[in-house]
């Protein structure tokens, strides 16, 4: 017998022969030039003409619901079966794969929870377990990591399992140290950069596991009775994969909600508009402690920030500050031509580190020593633009010689030990002054912060995205949102869009689909991002005359041409962009998977 095999984490497809009978959904193991691997059934064909190797033998196989989803992944995301049989993770002994996911038993123990909920709360909690899939929109702090416990315990008393979803392993430390407290050796952490021995550990010993909580990879783990899936953080763009398959984690699990028939909770203090306007939520506004935070807008980095920070290191408190940029600066620009210093390898600017004297390009890593004249006219004075993390810290230095001030950024944290020693000394009060990126906002829990400065925040605002409205008020809420925890906070928002910024999410989220709606953007309609990469530009430029020839004048494709980003990593770059209700019939009519890559329902523009 012959049977078409896709080989798992390729988009190959070969066909291998063998006397015993394989049947969809099989996993096999499978001689593959010099080495072994593995492979997913797809059916038995006929004998071709050439010959064919021999199956070595089956190792598991993916049950219907798994074959539906992985059915569901490829089509939906546009990517070959392999690679989406290739998502997910199963029993290892020694490296290799065993068939245990059929013979699990639960053993699990009653739990009990001592948690005291508000009414609030309480209601909050009614609220959700009512619901198959629902957002639970809470203000930062006001107490949503306690009903996730009550969720997770009451499933666990159900004898189900739950998977907790975290949007990057920043974040895990804080709270695994929380769960752990009440789940104990039923807990267990799981994302990219634990050893493999850990990984083969948890997944040998899931039967004995309640509780998963992990980045998005966590969603593909072979847990049995699985009753409850938690996405903290759900607004996060961390959750969409940027390598093909291109899914969102989030999405995702709302369908193996439906498929594994378990609650899905959604938890945000700034939801999606996209997933308010699609799921039920329950409001649960204010914090925990009932503090309160007052407000103030300002233009520029000035003498009353400079005050308050000033004010609130005198009273011990911390305080975060917040810049969309690292590195000392983000442009270097020549003052004849007004021309920046662009990456040899990348059609972007390069960033200026002072430290290490060199100029870096962000998106390939190549870097290059700071030149004397402008590479573009010759000229040698330049001006330096938009600082970043590295200037904002070091200014902050001369103003406040005796503060204790670190950076938290992508140049200083380059790994998941880092952040908790970073961490663990601003918890320590080690640390006056914390300066960041966007991570500083991933749901950290700073108690002891007394004001948040949100510097450059206009930046986020106006970048050439449909969504940078979304993103700007999201990211403001939630750095505004460390400070004032546990004690009344202060937070002062650089901006010129103060009329923008000083409103509620309900105001916002009102006017953004009025915005939406006119537009026929998401919810209201399906965006699909189609990408010809190559080195040669006119390779790329034919494939995607190619695509455009073929799908014609259809009102669905609303524009094409070079990529903003034209060039990225020595490879020129051209999009087509597709939006409407019924996109994959007009794609798939059109596609060569082989010369593009789609990305359904994008995050990312450039």
């Amino acid at each position: 017998m012959y049977y078409e095999i896709a080989i798992l984490s390729t988009p190959n497809i070969f066909t291998y022969k063998s006397d015993k009978v394989y049947k969809k959904g099989d996993v096999v193991e499978i001689p593959l030039k010099n080495k072994i691997t593995y492979g997913y059934v797809l059916k038995e064909v006929d004998k071709p003409k050439y010959e064919c190797k021999e199956i070595i033998g089956k190792k598991f196989n993916f049950n219907e619901n798994y074959q539906k989803i992985i059915d569901f992944i490829s089509k939906y995301y546009f990517c070959s079966i392999g690679e989406a049989a290739g998502l997910f993770y199963w029993k290892m002994d020694n490296g290799k794969c065993k068939i245990d996911n059929e013979t699990l038993k639960i053993k699990n123990k009653k739990c009990k929870v001592d948690i005291n909920l508000t009414d609030k709360q309480r209601e909050a909690l009614e609220f959700l377990n009512s619901k198959d899939a629902s957002i639970l929109f809470g203000d930062t702090g006001s107490g949503k990591t306690e009903i996730y416990i009550k969720l997770i315990e009451e499933t666990i008393n159900q004898g189900k399992k739950a998977i907790f979803l975290l949007p990057e392993i920043a974040i895990t430390s804080q709270i695994e140290k929380r769960l752990k407290k009440y789940f104990k050796e039923t807990l267990a952490i799981w994302h990219s950069k634990i050893t493999k021995k850990k990984k083969e550990e948890i997944l040998n010993n899931l039967d004995k596991i309640n509780v998963i909580v992990g980045a998005r990879s966590a969603l593909f783990l072979p847990i049995e009775n699985l009753g409850l899936i938690i996405v903290d953080e759900a607004h996060d763009d961390s959750y969409k994969s940027e390598q093909t398959p291109k899914y969102n984690a989030k999405d995702l699990a709302v369908y193996f909600g439906k498929e594994f028939k378990a609650k899905v909770v959604l938890g945000s203090a700034t939801p999606l508009v996209s997933d308010l306007y699609k799921f039920p939520h329950f409001r649960l506004k204010g914090t925990f402690y009932n503090t309160k935070k007052i407000k103030h807008f300002r233009e520029t980095f000035d003498e009353f920030t400079i005050r308050k920070i000033s004010e609130k290191l005198k009273q011990n408190k911390q305080i975060i500050v917040f810049v969309p940029t690292r590195a000392h600066f983000k442009f270097m620009i020549c003052k004849n031509c007004a021309e920046s210093v662009k990456c040899k390898n990348c059609d972007v600017s390069m960033s200026l580190h002072k430290d290490k004297r060199a100029l870096v390009c962000h998106y390939c890593g190549y870097t290059q020593p700071i030149p004397k004249i402008c590479p573009n006219c010759g000229w040698n004075e330049f001006l330096n633009e938009r600082k970043g993390t590295s200037e904002i810290a070091e200014e902050l230095k001369e103003i406040f010689p005796n503060a204790k001030i670190e950076k938290f950024d992508r140049d200083i944290i380059t790994s998941k030990s880092r952040i908790d020693k970073v961490l663990k000394r601003f918890e320590k009060r080690e640390i006056d002054i914390l300066v960041g990126t966007q991570m500083l906002a991933k749901g950290h829990d700073y108690p002891d912060v007394a004001l948040s400065v949100i510097v450059d925040i206009d930046f986020v605002l106006n970048a050439p995205d449909y969504r940078a409205r979304e993103r700007a008020f999201a990211l403001a809420k939630q750095v505004e949102g460390r400070a004032g925890r546990k004690e009344d906070g202060e937070v002062i928002i650089i901006t010129q869009n103060q009329e923008f910024f000083n409103r509620s999410y309900e105001e916002f989220f009102n006017e953004e689909m009025e915005f939406r709606k006119s537009l026929e953007y998401p919810p209201f309609s399906r965006l699909a991002k189609i990408e010809f990469s190559d080195k040669k530009k006119e390779t790329a430029k034919n494939n995607l005359d190619e695509l455009i020839k073929c799908v014609g004048d259809r009102p669905e494709l609303i524009g094409y041409g070079e990529a903003p980003i034209f060039k990225l990593k020595n490879r020129y770059r051209y999009y087509a962009l597709f939006k409407g209700k019924n996109l994959h019939k007009i794609i798939y009519t059109c596609i060569d998977l082989t010369k593009a890559k789609v990305d359904m329902d994008p995050v990312n523009f450039l």
